[in-house]
């Protein structure tokens, strides 16, 4: 049973998406410049400002019934927890200016093929980018969702939703073993993870906001073989791991009355129809049942773009009244069309109705390097909504 009462008026959300939009070259480079020490936080701020303006404002021309800030004050999007709280042993995360190439491609001019990217490693870095020991314990510094909130509100009269990386995830880059002079198991460590962010929640929910997004792609080590070796060559079981997850994101979204709790499943922004790399395998099969009946949450943003996420079967699962929000348009490749999207929806409707159904990308926009290419999926996402909605 739900232990909070959301919002009705989101329910019916029938296009969303998960944060990330693509960030403009002219901001890339401030920030680059501002972690080198040539732009001050006043115009670092001022920047910010003028691109979330532009970016909220392209998503109400687009008519979207939920828009974000495009995380564009973000270095990544894991950084609203690592870069809010102190006492991991990590280095401060900086934005290096990237140079558009477009596609990859081999010397012979063939696109790159698929390839597995390593993540997570235990290597010096910013907080849960990579896995890294803690110092002391974590403790609170500045509440990332809530600037954001509040800045991208100030400039929105459309809802605003925030994201923020969930315990999962949070608890894969925490290197335990190297830090039990200050949390002695990963049960403690997830107590103040826990603690942190419902103190986040509240305040951003304090000052308005009704849709939490918490990001979870971490799930998909549970049905990955690579991943799951990995957790147990450290001794751990990965079916208590899943278990303490569970609990650890239920708690996150017990007790807060009026609010939409979102949660993003995926296997990394650079898979899917058109991605070159990809970091987890493996469909929901194995899990779905678990994570769609015991997770406290309403809105599930799965990824559905491609065949590596297998087929729409394991949405049996999802109870009456949680939203399946199908992650059918990929966010990288060609623009998808309506027939096809329709197609889709009328497959994935043998197992879950489509009065609790809804569509998205599969993932963030952060990476994307075609603009236009990106605002085109949107467009195309609000036709299927008019069209089987009439959204």
């Amino acid at each position: 049973m739900s232990t909070h009462q959301r919002d009705t008026k989101l329910d019916h959300i029938r296009v969303d998406h998960v944060g990330g939009l693509p960030r403009p070259a002219w901001l890339r480079d401030i920030q680059a410049r501002f972690d080198d020490g040539g732009v001050s936080a006043e115009e670092l701020e001022a920047e910010q400002r003028r691109a979330v303006g532009a970016v909220i404002a392209r998503q109400e021309e687009l008519g979207l019934p939920i828009v974000t800030d495009g995380e564009f004050t973000r270095h990544n999007f894991q950084e609203s927890f690592g870069g809010a709280v102190t006492g991991f042993d990590a280095t401060p995360a900086r934005y290096a200016r990237r140079i558009e190439t477009g596609q990859a491609q081999t010397p012979d001019g063939d696109a790159v093929p698929t390839v597995r990217a390593p993540s997570g490693m235990n290597e010096p870095g910013p907080a849960i980018l990579h896995r890294r020991p803690v110092v002391e314990r974590l403790r609170l510094t500045r509440n990332l969702i809530l600037e954001e909130y509040q800045r991208a509100t100030s400039l929105s009269a459309t809802p605003v939703k925030v994201t923020l990386t969930g315990p999962d995830r949070i608890s894969q880059r925490f290197a335990y073993e190297s830090s039990r002079s200050v949390y002695r198991d990963m049960d403690e460590f997830l107590q103040d993870v826990v603690a942190i962010e419902r103190q986040m929640i509240a305040e951003v929910v304090a000052a308005g906001c009704r849709y939490v997004q918490i990001d979870e792609p971490g799930y998909t080590a549970y049905v990955d073989g690579p991943s799951l070796e990995t957790m147990r060559a450290r001794g751990e079981d990965p079916d208590q791991n899943l278990a303490r997850s569970i609990a650890a994101d239920n708690a996150l979204t017990h007790d807060f009355e009026g609010v939409t709790f979102g949660i993003h499943i995926c296997r990394g922004g650079g898979g899917g129809r058109g991605g070159t790399w990809f970091h987890r395998e493996g469909s929901y099969d194995a899990i779905a049942e678990r994570l769609y009946s015991q997770l406290d949450f309403d809105r599930f943003l799965l990824e559905y773009d491609s065949d590596a996420a297998g087929g729409f079967d394991s949405l049996r699962y999802m109870p009456k009244g949680k939203s399946a929000v199908l992650g059918l348009v990929s966010n990288h490749g060609d623009v998808e069309t309506t027939d096809y999207l329709k197609r889709r929806l009328e497959e994935a409707s043998a197992y879950v109705s489509l009065e609790y159904a809804a569509v998205c990308p599969r993932c963030g926009f952060g990476g994307a390097r075609d603009e236009q290419k990106v605002w085109q999926k949107f467009e195309i996402l609000q036709e299927v909504a008019a069209e089987v909605w009439g959204a």
